[in-house]
């Protein structure tokens, strides 16, 4: 298989580019700080053939865990997932070996402080405790300035792509000038197009550095596999990707299925098995939903996303986007684009139509509204086609 010549990094016992081995990694989906729980998932992840384990840290209680969690699995290549508080890393770099930092997420705290004395702050504690970086840029949570300055930039279909580019490249500016190169990029979307676009631009204007591939909310199987093939395909029979998470919604006790997918795709890719198309081609009902992970704030939400696939079968030859999101992180900008979004908190369920809030709904109520806004959704199309 092709691949690209980007420079090698190191993190734990696995090499990221350099022409090494595709690295695959999966995310632990449990609380963090339910240590028997979160203990036995990065157990079977690493068992699974994952090189990376992440961790997703958002308190001190969970930096707690976070120490437990290492002496209990010392064989797995931990990353943590630094969320709205960027500070956290001081804390957590002793117990890790990779820490990912979303560009949109430091825009949000501390505004009055110049991004790249937050990066600087990251960069200096990696090189104090020997870890390497992943600047995670997410196209549904680029920061505001970055998303204004690039409003318009691209076709419709694409809307994003440059602004989540220009974020990465940036970034990768600042941790060049701090003398900082022991980094990765990634940059994630629903939408394999925006992965495959987004991905193909970066790596022809900074061909060095590594790239970790991802297509976020995937889905559940087998639709979420199939859209990660389509952008996993594309991109790795180009050279492009050094290390790739294949993100799916399932229950707790099956999350190494990301892993045996991600193994599956390189395996196929290198055999020159393809199994997508070359254009994603989206006609009919769409749903995402993110991959079951520590922040995702009531377990009911991976069954209730079942549900919503399950109900919403009738509307399958309709082009509608479904999202079910199972945190606050990324739930409120993530539903922004669907044409029914679904974030779910504690002990209620949001609900929106695009960027209209519709309420807060409890668990087993919310399908029904759902169901409704649905049928709505579906009798406006009705009546576009009968007027057409």
């Amino acid at each position: 298989m092709k691949r690209a010549n980007t420079r090698p990094v190191r993190a734990g016992s696995v090499t990221i580019g350099g022409g090494n081995p595709i690295v695959v990694q999966s995310m632990c989906a449990t609380k963090t700080t339910d240590l028997d729980a979160t203990t036995s998932q990065a157990r079977m992840l690493h068992e699974a053939g994952a090189g990376l384990v992440r961790i997703a840290v958002d308190s001190a209680k969970d930096v707690e865990a976070l120490a437990e969690i290492r002496a209990r699995v010392p064989q797995a290549n931990l990353v943590v997932d630094l969320q709205e508080n960027y500070r956290l890393v001081t804390a957590v770099a002793p117990h890790v070996n990779k820490v990912r930092y979303n560009p949109g997420h430091l825009y949000h705290h501390e505004k009055q402080k110049p991004v790249r004395d937050k990066v600087a702050l990251i960069a200096e504690t990696a090189v104090k405790h020997d870890l390497a970086l992943r600047v995670g840029v997410n196209c549904g949570s680029v920061d505001p300035e970055m998303a204004a300055k690039f409003e318009g930039a691209d076709e419709p279909l694409l809307d994003g792509v440059s602004a989540m580019v220009e974020s990465a490249l940036e970034h990768c500016r600042i941790l060049d000038d701090l003398g900082f190169t022991r980094y990765v990029v990634s940059m994630k979307d629903s939408d394999p197009r925006k992965v495959i676009e987004g991905n193909t631009r970066f790596a022809a204007a900074r061909p060095d550095v590594p790239l970790h591939l991802g297509v976020t909310e995937a889905g559940m199987l087998p639709d979420g596999v199939i859209k990660t093939r389509i952008a996993f395909e594309q991109l790795l029979s180009r050279g492009i990707g050094d290390t790739l998470r294949v993100s799916l919604t399932l229950p707790f006790a099956e999350k190494w299925r990301e892993v045996e997918a991600g193994k599956q795709i390189i395996a196929d890719v290198e055999a020159g098995r393809f199994r997508s198309v070359p254009v994603f081609q989206d006609h009919g009902l769409n749903i995402i939903s993110c991959p079951s992970c520590s922040r995702v704030e009531n377990e009911a939400f991976v069954d209730l996303a079942f549900k919503v696939k399950e109900m919403s079968a009738y509307a399958k030859d309709y082009d509608i986007t479904i999202a079910v999101m199972g945190c606050r992180v990324n739930g409120p900008g993530e539903t922004d684009d669907a044409d029914l979004g679904l974030w779910c908190a504690p002990n209620f369920v949001n609900l929106k139509k695009g960027e209209h809030e519709l309420g807060a709904f409890p668990y087993d109520v919310v399908l029904d509204r759902l169901k409704a806004e649905l049928d709505a959704i579906m009798e406006e199309k009705k009546r576009s086609l009968a007027t057409a």
